[in-house]
């Protein structure tokens, strides 16, 4: 049945991949299924059950920016993407603008043609750049250009063995009901027969719209914008896009100071927004867009308004919309109960800046009663993680150590209030403190003090502890904070969220804080680079790589591997190596900074020494891979380890022999991750080399990687461990949420006065440097 329908386009041709792909995307229910129609999506993640879609092409899209011809690389990526979708089994249609400007280009060529023939003939070459072109009137244009642009579609779409056909229609179609039926059945027929329909108004014939024409309950077809919109809900689309040359809905016309893009749209804010002029091209507006999209959404089919002419998303806007990103104004029936996220990051940002302006001992009191909520409030936090727990066991699709982490109890709540105490007793001098104070001139005095970064995005997998540990950490900088918490949590982190404002709420800042529960996608909120400073992502490895790759305007503070090396020197201990090895990997396999290669010295080998570790190993159930020199040396080795660049995060680990410290040096400078590695020796000169040479956040001598924490050196909490080599490294605590800025007092002082001929000279004179807490001016 299948390849009947594919028979019937008499220029399609559909190579064996192509069918085999389609096939096996059916058998494997990968293609979205058709829905009852009839209610619009709710939200943008449910886009992805889109089948039915019409995308419609303004004038400004197809167009190039003279008006006279088509933007073909701008056409073409947008039929590769309407190809993709409609070959994962996707019914797709286009209601397509620019017949006009392909006939215009046209006719001014056999224009210019026809006169430089006729002035070469009586005048002479001389005459021709006196030649002027009339004016072209639209409906000409049209009639000229139907076939060229249909022609062009037809060759685009060919390129991906999908067939296209042409159809025309005017207002009159649609209030004929026989004309109605017969499109409503022909563009069935097409969609049937996996033909993509190309819909233009007969732009030839059609009268000028007749203003106020709309009857009751029925939209006239006076644009592409309407006609779109009429045609969505004649054929029961679940989907339409409407693509244009602005980014969206501003709640202003685009261009003014205070205008703001719309992420979602609902019926009833239409009378809170202003609307611009219309685009360069084309006879619609913003207005005539919202108007078509509202008529679509109350028939059932949900909208989302976005630019298509941006060089940089034009490629992939149609197939981001169909996934679910935020891109462009989504039309929604359902308005949430809650702020946006956009909202609840004003709101921190606000508050934020509020709790900045705290003295230190008022930040030091609203961390203490978090602290005291922890104790006083842990029966409620245990259970609501009680739930969680038996939600993530009952799923069956939680790895164990995620469980663990997952997972509290009364000890570790305990552990955290103390955590949060040594957090409350460091804020008292963090912000506001001067770095440096140097008088530049007689009555001229520069400082640089320290203040919070701004709004803080931290997003975090299956670990509720973190939720406190952070917010303590933004109190004390002054930073607001979005939290962005894995769903498996969502009990422990509601509870946890709420005292933490409870706790903001004795000084007022209680909004400084903000808990995203919305169904935001973690790629969504790392385009929110206008209103966010810094991302910290905490979770797996891949989870800190996704978010570096998505967050391309906002800084990511982060690892994305811990691969951590113990090298076990010809000079160690025995006692020491045994203690320092089993911490390293067996007290927690899973945080990022226990080891995962073992690297021991050539002489270590055949020793008694050796066979402890091997032994100790064994013992502990650890898996052992063994490295390309380390298999040399054995006649029944380990299994060969694939990569020497492996995070295992499991009782696993790799062992790897070398010859010498500087090439155990060199092998984690190729193979690591620049995050905690450990030398076991006695040899004191040996061991300086090492944390002399090695380029990583954390270098140890004879202690365990474990120690990579910030709880253990003394930060009371950390947001992450970063491997950057900007702003902060290695156990992120306090000090690494705060930046610096520069304030000068002065006393009339102008850079004149210092130019060649003023009388002012530069002194550049280091003062001391005294506190400056918030609210307070320094001594000199």
């Amino acid at each position: 049945m299948l390849l009947q329908r594919l028979s019937l386009c008499p220029r399609l041709f559909v190579g064996p991949k192509t069918l085999q792909t389609f096939v096996r995307s059916v058998s494997q229910g990968k293609l979205p299924l058709a829905r009852a129609h009839g209610k619009s999506f709710a939200h943008r993640s449910e886009l992805r059950q889109a089948k039915r879609i019409v995308v419609k092409l303004g004038s400004a899209v197809v167009t190039r920016g003279d008006e006279c011809g088509l933007a073909l690389g701008r056409l073409a990526s947008i039929v590769e993407q309407v190809a993709m979708l409609q070959n994962q089994g996707r019914e797709m249609m286009i209601v397509t603008s620019g017949a006009v400007a392909f006939g215009k280009q046209r006719l001014r060529h056999e224009i210019l043609l026809s006169q430089s023939v006729r002035q070469a003939l009586h005048s002479g070459q001389n005459q021709l750049k006196d030649m002027s072109l009339p004016v072209l009137e639209a409906r000409a244009c049209a009639a000229a250009g139907q076939s060229g642009l249909m022609a062009l579609y037809e060759a685009m779409f060919t390129q991906y063995s999908t067939c296209t056909a042409q159809i025309l229609v005017t207002n009159l179609d649609f209030h004929d009901d026989q004309k109605r039926r017969n499109l409503n059945s022909t563009l069935h027929e097409l969609l049937r027969m996996n033909i993509v329909p190309i819909i233009n108004t007969n732009d030839a014939v059609v009268p000028p719209p007749e203003p106020n024409s709309d009857l009751q309950g029925v939209i006239s077809i006076k644009d592409n914008d309407s006609l779109a919109a009429r045609l969505a809900v004649e054929m029961r689309a679940d989907l339409l896009i409407a693509l244009s040359d602005v980014e969206g809905l501003y709640d202003s016309p685009p261009g003014t100071d205070d205008a703001k893009l719309l992420d979602t749209f609902y019926p009833g804010d239409q009378q809170s927004i202003t609307y611009g002029t219309k685009s360069r091209v084309g006879i619609g507006g913003m207005e005539a867009k919202v108007k078509a999209a509202l008529w679509a959404l109350q028939g059932g089919t949900s909208v989302v308004i976005a630019n298509g002419t941006h060089p940089k998303v034009t490629g992939h806007v149609i197939t981001d919309i169909v996934e679910g990103k935020k891109v462009g104004t989504f039309f929604s029936e359902v308005k949430p109960a809650g702020p946006t996220v956009e909202q609840q990051t004003d709101m921190a940002r606000t508050a934020g800046r509020t709790l900045a302006s705290l003295l230190p001992e008022q930040r030091s009191e609203i961390i203490y009663a978090m602290a005291d909520l922890l104790t006083e409030k842990r029966e409620e936090i245990l259970s609501a993680n009680k739930k969680d727990m038996e939600l993530a066991i009952n799923s069956g699709r939680m790895p164990a150590p995620m469980l663990k982490r997952l997972s509290l109890s009364s000890a570790k709540l305990n552990s955290l209030a103390i955590g949060l105490r040594q957090i409350a007793v460091s804020s008292q001098d963090s912000v506001g403190r001067v770095l440096r104070r140097t008088r530049v001139a007689n009555n001229l005095e520069l400082e640089q003090i320290t203040v919070p970064i701004g709004v803080l995005l931290v997003i975090f997998e299956s670990r509720p502890d973190c939720l406190p540990q952070v917010s303590a950490l933004a109190i004390a900088s002054g930073n607001a904070l979005l939290l962005k918490g894995g769903k498996e949590a969502a009990n422990t982190n509601r509870i946890l969220h709420e005292l933490a404002q409870e706790a903001l709420s004795m000084h007022g800042v209680k909004d400084a804080i903000q808990l995203v529960s919305t169904r935001e996608e973690v790629e969504d909120l790392c385009r929110l680079e206008k209103m966010i400073d810094l991302i910290i992502p905490r979770g797996s490895s891949q989870l800190v790589r996704d978010i570096q790759r998505a967050a391309k305007g906002i800084p990511v503070l982060g690892h994305s591997e811990g691969i951590c090396h113990v090298y076990i020197d010809h000079e160690a201990s025995i006692d020491k190596v045994i203690k320092i090895v089993r911490d390293s990997k067996c007290d927690y396999p899973a945080a990022c900074n226990a080891m995962e290669t073992l690297l021991v010295h050539r002489d270590v080998l055949r020793t008694p020494l050796f066979d402890q570790i091997i032994d100790m190993l064994r013992t502990e159930q650890v898996k052992i891979h063994a490295g390309p020199r380390f298999a040399s040396y054995l006649t029944f080795s380990p299994s060969e380890v694939k990569s020497l660049r492996t995070e295992y995060g499991d009782l696993e680990c790799c062992i790897e022999v070398v010859d010498s410290m500087q090439e155990a040096v060199d092998h984690i400078h190729k193979y690591g991750s620049s995050h905690t590695d450990v030398i076991i020796t006695e040899n004191e000169e040996t061991a300086e080399q090492f944390l002399q040479l090695v380029d990583s956040a954390c270098v140890f001598w004879n202690a365990s990687s474990r120690f990579a924490d910030g709880y253990r050196f003394g930060l009371g909490a950390e947001v992450g461990i970063s491997t950057a080599r900007i702003h902060a490294r290695g156990p992120v605590g306090l000090e690494g949420l705060l930046t610096t800025k520069w304030v000068l007092r002065g006393d009339g002082h102008t850079a004149a006065d210092f130019s060649e001929q003023g009388s002012m000279k530069f002194l550049h004179e280091n003062l001391p440097v005294t506190q400056l807490l918030t609210g307070q001016r320094t001594s000199n």
